[in-house]
C-alpha cells in the first residue's frame, strides 16, 4: 500500500516498559480518581482521568522516544545518454559527408528514442544537454574535441545511466585520452565513427620535443618529427621561427618510411617566454595544410645556474660531484674546500663566490676547521638569501656547528656513537617516477637499488613534517629506519640531503658501466633546487597557450595579501593586447581568493597580457603572459576518422564499434539493455513522533 515495503516503531528503551509504565499510568490514574472530594459525577471523574492518563502517556512518550521508520522502494528507469559531436571537424569535405551522416542518425534516433530511451547532448569544447527539436540547428562550430567531458558528465549523474553512445571521428583536440575513465565507469560505450579512417596524401608536423631547462646564449636541439603519405622522395622546405622571425630553415626530402627526424639548433639570445614555431611549406594535392605548422612555448632562463661547492676537507666525493657538474654546460661551477681554518684549497675570494651562488652543494661541510665567521655567512645567504642547498654527509661534519642551519635542513641530527653502518638505498613505492632517480637502465629503481654500499653513521635521523622521504637506507638487505635520500620544499625554499658519504662509488662501481645514474641524480638535483615556486601574491594565467578560433579564452587568477593569506574582495583587472586592439575584462570572485574570466575575439593572432590585483585602491600585485588565438585550427589538423581509438573505447567498456553506413542494430541493442536495466531504490524515512 502505497508503495511501503517497511513500516517500523521503535523506541529508545525496551518496548515493554513502556508497556508496564503504561499499565501502571493507568492503574495510578484510577486509583487517584477512584474516590473525590467533594463527589463529582461520573463524566467528570472519566473526563479527569483521561486528562490525567493523557498527560502521563506524553511523559512516557518523551523518555521513550518512539520512532516510525518507513522504507519506500523507487523504480528507477534507465536512459541511455547519446553525445553528438559538434566540432568543427565534421565540416571536413573528405568525401563522406560527415554533416549529412550525423544529421540522417539523429533523425533515426529521434524515431527510436521512445523505446531506447535516449537523453541526447552535444560535445566540443563542453557537453551541453539538448533535445532533438534543437538538434535541427546543429552547425558543427565548437572550436575543440574534448572526449574526457564526456566521462566527466557521466560520472556526476545521479541518474541509471544504462550506456552512453557517441557519434564522432574519434579525434581528441583537447583534453586526455579517456580510455581509463570510461572502463572505470562500468558503463557499455557504443560509438559510431563519422569520416574516412583512409590514409590521405599528407604532410604533418606530428611532434616536438625539446629540453625542459633552456639557457639564453646557450645552444640547444628542437627535435621535430614529420609524416607524410603518399610524398615519399618530394622535397620540402621545414622553418624554425621565434616570434614570428625565421631562426633556421633546412631543405629535407620525404622518406619513404613515411616518418622521419629533423634536428634544428636553437640559441635564445635573451630569457623569457618565448614563441616557437616550425611550418612545412605545402605540396600540391596534400589533403589539408592546417597540419603543416605546428606553434609552441618554451620559458628561458636568463643566465647559467652558479653553483657552488663549499666542503669540510678534501675527499673523491668532492671530485666527482664537480666533475659531473662541469660536464653540464648550463652550469658554472665553483669550489670551497677547507683545508685549516680561513684557509681554502682554491685561491678564490669565498665572499666573492658566496655572493655569485645560486645553489649550494655542502659536503662534509662545516668541519671542526669552519670559521665561525664563514659559518655565519653560508647561514645568512641559506636563511635570508632563501638560496636552496644540497647537504651531504661526510666523516669530518661538525654536528655542533651544524646545528646552526638546523632550522633549514630536511631532517634533525643527533649523534648515537662514532660507528657507520654499510648501507644501500631502498627506493619507496610512491617515488619508482620521482625525477631525481631516473636513469637510463632499463629498470631506474633496480639499479638504485643494487648500488655498492655507501657509509652512514650511526645517527638519530628524524624527518621534519615538511620533508619527504625518497630513499632509505638497507643493511645487509635489511631495511631499517633510517632516511638515505630527503627532499624538502617549503614555500619557495627547497633542500635536498644525502645522509652517507662514499657516494663516489655509485658513480664508479655500478654493475653496468654505462649507467647514468649518479650523474643524473647530481643534474637532476641542481635543476629540481633551481625551480623553487615563485610566491607571487597575484598570478593570473589562461587555460592553455594556444585557442582556436572563436574559442573562449579563460582567464584564472589567485590573489593572496603579503602574508598569503587568500584576498576575495579584490578588484583584478585584465589588459589584452593584440592584432592592434586592446580590451579590458574583469576577473569575478568565486571565493578562497580565486578568480575567473573570459575573453573573446574573432580575429586570430599573438596576444599578450597583464593584469593587477587591487584592493581599497592599492596594488597587491601584478601577473603577465602571452597566448594565441586562431593561427592554427586544431580541428583541421587530423583530417581521418580515428578508428582505432572508437574501437578501442567500445571494446574495452564492454559496448560495440559502429560505422557510420551501418548503426541499424544499434537502436535493438539499447532497447534490450533497457528491459534489464531497471533498478530498485529503497528511500528511508524516520519520523521522530516525539522528541526531547
Amino acid at each position: 500500500m502505497f508503495g511501503i515495503e517497511k513500516f517500523n516503531l521503535t523506541f529508545s528503551f525496551n518496548p515493554l516498559l513502556l508497556v508496564l509504565f503504561f499499565l501502571i499510568a493507568a492503574a495510578f490514574t484510577f486509583y487517584i480518581y477512584r474516590f473525590t472530594v467533594p463527589v463529582i459525577d461520573l463524566s467528570k471523574k472519566i473526563l479527569l482521568i483521561l486528562i490525567r492518563f493523557t498527560a502521563l502517556l506524553l511523559m512516557l512518550f518523551i523518555i521513550f522516544e518512539p520512532m516510525i521508520t518507513l522504507a519506500k522502494k523507487i523504480v528507477i528507469e534507465p536512459v541511455n545518454l547519446l553525445f553528438i559531436d559538434n566540432s568543427r571537424s565534421i565540416q571536413i569535405d573528405d568525401g563522406t559527408k560527415r554533416d549529412e551522416t550525423i544529421r540522417t542518425f539523429i533523425s533515426d534516433a529521434e524515431n527510436n528514442s521512445e523505446s531506447a530511451n535516449l537523453q541526447t547532448n552535444t560535445f566540443g569544447n563542453s557537453v551541453f544537454e539538448t533535445s532533438f527539436e534543437q538538434l535541427e540547428n546543429i552547425n558543427f562550430s565548437e572550436s575543440s574535441t574534448n572526449f574526457s567531458n564526456i566521462f566527466s558528465y557521466v560520472g556526476k549523474q545521479n541518474r541509471n545511466v544504462s550506456s552512453v553512445t557517441i557519434i564522432s571521428d574519434g579525434v581528441i583536440t583537447d583534453g586526455s585520452n579517456p580510455l581509463y575513465t570510461a572502463e572505470k565507469l562500468n558503463i557499455p560505450v557504443f560509438t559510431i565513427g563519422v569520416g574516412d579512417s583512409s590514409k590521405r596524401k599528407d604532410v604533418e608536423i606530428r611532434n616536438i620535443l625539446f629540453n625542459e631547462y633552456i639557457y639564453a646564449e646557450t645552444p640547444t636541439t628542437i627535435l621535430s618529427t614529420i609524416s607524410s603519405t603518399g610524398y615519399a622522395g618530394e622535397v620540402i622546405n621545414l622553418s624554425l621561427f621565434e616570434q614570428n622571425m625565421l631562426v633556421e630553415q633546412k631543405r629535407i626530402t620525404l622518406s619513404s618510411e613515411g616518418i622521419q627526424n629533423v634536428e634544428f639548433e636553437y640559441k635564445p639570445s635573451s630569457g623569457g617566454e618565448k614563441k616557437l614555431t616550425i611550418e612545412a611549406s605545402a605540396l600540391e594535392g596534400e589533403f589539408t595544410n592546417a597540419n603543416n605548422k605546428k606553434i609552441f612555448y618554451i620559458n628561458v632562463l636568463d643566465n647559467k645556474i652558479n653553483v657552488l661547492i663549499i666542503a669540510g676537507s678534501p675527499s673523491p666525493d668532492i671530485s666527482f660531484i664537480k666533475g659531473t657538474l662541469r660536464s653540464d654546460k648550463n652550469f658554472k661551477v665553483n669550489s670551497l674546500t677547507q683545508i685549516a681554518q680561513n684557509k681554502f684549497l682554491e685561491q678564490e675570494n669565498p665572499d666573492v663566490l658566496l655572493d655569485s651562488a645560486d645553489i649550494l652543494f655542502l659536503t662534509g661541510f662545516p668541519s671542526k676547521e669552519t670559521s665561525t665567521d664563514f659559518l655565519n655567512k653560508v647561514k645568512e645567504k641559506i636563511f635570508t638569501g632563501n638560496i636552496p642547498f644540497f647537504l651531504k654527509l661526510s666523516s669530518g661534519i661538525d654536528l655542533t656547528k651544524l646545528n646552526l642551519l638546523q632550522s633549514e635542513l630536511p631532517v634533525n641530527l643527533a649523534s648515537k656513537s662514532t660507528l657507520y653502518h654499510e648501507v644501500q638505498p631502498d627506493v619507496l613505492n610512491n617515488h619508482e617516477r620521482n625525477p631525481l632517480l631516473q636513469n637510463n637502465m632499463q629498470n631506474p629503481v633496480a639499479a638504485w637499488e643494487n648500488l655498492p654500499p655507501v657509509f652512514q653513521p650511526d645517527l638519530k635521523i628524524t624527518l621534519k613534517p615538511e620533508s619527504e622521504l625518497i630513499v632509505r637506507s638497507k643493511i645487509k638487505n635489511v631495511l631499517s629506519e633510517n632516511p638515505l635520500i630527503v627532499t624538502r620544499k617549503l614555500g619557495n625554499k627547497r633542500s635536498i640531503a644525502v645522509l652517507a658519504q662514499d657516494i663516489w662509488k655509485w658513480k664508479l662501481q655500478t654493475t653496468t658501466k654505462d649507467s647514468d645514474l649518479f650523474d643524473r641524480f647530481i643534474i637532476n638535483s641542481v635543476k629540481w633546487l633551481n625551480t623553487s615556486e615563485d610566491q607571487k601574491q597575484v598570478k593570473i594565467t589562461t587555460s592553455k597557450k594556444i585557442y582556436s578560433l572563436g574559442e573562449e579564452v579563460e582567464f584564472a587568477a589567485q590573489v593572496y595579501d603579503e602574508t598569503f593569506n587568500p584576498v576575495s574582495d579584490a578588484e583584478v583587472k585584465v589588459q589584452v593586447r593584440g592584432n592592434e586592439q586592446e580590451s579590458e575584462i574583469i576577473l569575478n570572485s568565486v571565493g578562497s581568493g580565486l578568480y575567473e574570466g573570459t575573453y573573446e575575439t574573432s580575429k586570430p593572432g599573438d596576444y599578450t597580457f597583464s593584469g593587477e590585483a587591487n584592493l581599497e585602491n592599492i596594488s597587491l600585485g601584478k601577473d603577465d603572459g602571452s597566448f594565441n588565438i586562431g593561427e592554427i585550427d586544431i580541428e583541421m589538423i587530423n583530417p581521418g576518422m580515428n578508428y582505432e581509438f572508437l574501437n578501442s573505447l567500445a571494446g574495452r567498456t564492454g559496448g560495440e564499434y559502429f560505422h557510420h553506413d551501418n548503426y541499424r542494430g544499434l537502436f535493438s541493442i539499447l532497447k534490450k539493455i533497457n528491459e534489464n536495466a531497471s533498478r530498485e531504490k529503497i528511500e528511508t524515512s524516520e519520523i521522530n513522533l516525539w522528541s526531547s
